[in-house]
C-alpha cells in the first residue's frame, strides 16, 4: 500500500495543478463550444472586414460604449473615438491586416460574457489581441480590444533605449494627473 501513496499523491497534485491554472473561466467547455466557435468566426470577420476596409462592418462588431486600446501609450479611445481616428486609413481602401495564429476563448459562468487573447500574423509581425465580448440580444460583441505588440524578451533592452525619450514625456504627463 505503501507504493502506491506516491502515486496517488502525484495524481493529487497533477489535478490540484491543472484545477489552480484553469482560472475563474471555462475555455471551449464542452457546454459553450457552439458559443466558442461563433465568437471564433466573429473574430475572424471582423479581421476580415478591416482587412477590406469595410468601416461599417468592422465598426458594427463593437458594442456602442466599447474601448480600443492600440499598441502606442496614447491609444485609448472609446467607439467614436476610434472610429474618428481610423475613418481616414479605412478611407485609403485597406485598413490592417490581422490573421489569427493562435486563439483562447473563455467564458463567465452565465455564458454571455467572453474574453479572448490571440496570437496574431500582422504586418508589425505577431501581435497579441485581446478583449472582452459581451452577449447582446443573441450576439456577440466586442466591448473592449486590446492590440499590443510582442516584443521578443532578449530585444526588450534595445527597444526600451530607442522608446523611452518619447515614453518618459508621457510618464511624466500622467503622473503629474
Amino acid at each position: 500500500m505503501k507504493q502506491r501513496r506516491p502515486v496517488l499523491h502525484s495524481i493529487l497534485f497533477f489535478l490540484l495543478l491543472v484545477t489552480a491554472c484553469a482560472g475563474p473561466g471555462k475555455q471551449a467547455a464542452p457546454g459553450n463550444a457552439g458559443e466558442a466557435k461563433q465568437i471564433a468566426a466573429i473574430l475572424d470577420s471582423f479581421n476580415v472586414a478591416a482587412a477590406k476596409a469595410d468601416f461599417n462592418t468592422y465598426f458594427g462588431f463593437y458594442t456602442e460604449d466599447a474601448i480600443f486600446t492600440g499598441t502606442d501609450a496614447t491609444e485609448r479611445w472609446n467607439k467614436k473615438q476610434f472610429m474618428e481616428w481610423a475613418k481616414p486609413i479605412f478611407a485609403r481602401g485597406r485598413a490592417w491586416d490581422f490573421k489569427a495564429l493562435q486563439r483562447n476563448i473563455y467564458f463567465d459562468e452565465t455564458g454571455k460574457l467572453a474574453w479572448f487573447d490571440e496570437l496574431l500574423n500582422t504586418q508589425m509581425k505577431i501581435c497579441r489581441g485581446s478583449g472582452v465580448l459581451v452577449k447582446e440580444g443573441g450576439a456577440w460583441r466586442v466591448k473592449q480590444y486590446i492590440l499590443s505588440t510582442m516584443v521578443p524578451n532578449d530585444l526588450l533592452d534595445t527597444v526600451i533605449k530607442l522608446k523611452t525619450p518619447q515614453e518618459d514625456s508621457i510618464i511624466r504627463a500622467l503622473e503629474k494627473k
